[in-house]
C-alpha cells in the first residue's frame, strides 16, 4: 500500500518530520489568510462601502504560495493524477523500471526550477544569480543594475516590524510598499521543496514502497465511493 495517497504523511527522519510540519502548517495559514483577508474585504465592501485596498493583491501572493506549497504537497501524499493505460500493460518490473525514470525526469526537471527560480528571486534580496545555462556553475559578479532591492509590490504596506530589514537590504531607505524580494521568496523555497519531495518519492520506489508518483487506484476508489454514496443521497 505504498503508494496509497495519505493526509496522514509521516517523514521517517527527524529532518523529514520537520519539513512535513513546515510544509502542511504553511498550507493551513495560507488558506486561514486567504478566507480571513477575503471575508473581511467583502464585509467592508457591502457593510461599510470600503476595503482593504491591499486585499487583492494579497490573496493573490497567498494563492501562488498555496499553489507551490500544494504542487509538492501532492508529490508526498501522491496525489498528482496521471494516464496509466499503458503502463498497466506491462509486467510490475517493467513499470517499476519506468516509474524510476519518469522519477528521474522529475528530479532534473525541479533542479532546472530551482535554478531558474532562484536566478529570478536573487537580485531582488541583492544576492547574486546562479551562472551556467542549465545547472549551476558558481554565481555571478554583483554588477551595479543587480541590486534591485529597492522593487516594492503595488498595494501591501510596509509592515513595521520587518522594517529591521531597511538597513542592511536597502541602504537604509524605508519602504513604502512590501519589498517584492519577501512574497518571491516562496520561488526558490518551493522549488527546493518540490526537488526534495521527487528525491524522496524516487528513493521510495527504488525500495519498492512506491509503486508511481501518480495518484494511486485506492484514492480514485475513494472517490468513486463518495460519488456512488452521493447519489445514493
Amino acid at each position: 500500500m505504498g503508494d496509497g495517497m495519505s493526509s496522514h504523511y509521516q517523514g521517517h527522519s527527524a529532518f523529514g518530520r520537520f519539513v512535513n510540519e513546515i510544509e502542511e502548517t504553511a498550507i493551513a495559514v495560507i488558506l486561514g489568510l486567504m478566507t480571513l483577508i477575503t471575508f473581511v474585504n467583502v464585509v467592508l465592501r457591502y457593510g461599510f462601502n470600503t476595503g482593504l485596498i491591499w486585499g487583492l493583491e494579497a490573496v493573490t501572493i497567498l494563492f501562488a504560495w498555496l499553489v507551490l506549497f500544494g504542487i509538492s504537497y501532492a508529490v508526498k501524499v501522491t496525489a498528482h493524477l496521471g494516464v496509466d493505460a499503458v503502463i498497466n500493460l506491462v509486467p510490475p518490473t517493467v513499470r517499476r523500471v519506468l516509474a524510476l525514470i519518469a522519477a528521474v525526469i522529475c528530479i532534473v526537471y525541479a533542479a532546472l526550477l530551482l535554478k531558474g527560480a532562484w536566478d529570478y528571486w536573487a537580485n531582488f534580496a541583492n544576492l547574486p544569480q546562479t551562472t551556467g545555462r542549465f545547472f549551476p556553475t558558481g554565481f555571478e559578479e554583483m554588477k551595479r543594475t543587480s541590486y534591485r532591492s529597492w522593487y516594492e509590490v503595488v498595494d501591501i504596506p510596509m509592515p513595521d516590524w520587518l522594517r529591521f530589514i531597511e538597513p542592511w537590504i536597502n541602504e537604509g531607505e524605508a519602504y513604502e510598499k512590501l519589498p517584492r524580494f519577501i512574497p518571491y521568496a516562496i520561488l526558490p523555497f518551493g522549488a527546493a521543496l518540490l526537488l526534495f519531495r521527487f528525491i524522496q518519492a524516487g528513493a521510495r520506489i527504488w525500495r519498492g514502497d512506491q509503486q508511481s508518483l501518480i495518484v494511486s487506484h485506492e484514492a480514485e476508489d475513494a472517490v468513486d465511493d463518495v460519488a456512488h454514496m452521493n447519489r445514493e443521497d
